[in-house]
């Protein structure tokens, strides 16, 4: 299982985005079935681009959000039997 807070505490989230954040990956670690995988990577996918939609945060820390995400949804389908 993927260390969420290895990912996210390197980016300084705010507090409320943080947790977001944290629970969308959590969601991505838990998927069932790689049928689910995908559908919470765009869950969580969704949640970067509303906040890159409204500027909530910098460049920077979108693209972390993204490669977090990413790496979250690639590391549990590779836990996943095929």
């Amino acid at each position: 299982m993927i260390d969420i807070e290895a990912h996210l505490a390197p980016l300084n989230l705010p507090i409320h985005i943080h947790t977001q954040a944290a629970r969308l990956m959590l969601a991505i670690a838990m998927a069932h079935s790689l049928y689910d995988v995908p559908q919470a990577a765009t869950r969580a996918e969704g949640f970067g681009l509303g906040l890159e939609t409204v500027k909530a945060l910098n460049p920077a820390s979108i693209e972390g959000l993204y490669v977090a995400f990413d790496t979250a949804a690639q590391a549990r389908q590779a836990e996943l039997p095929s």
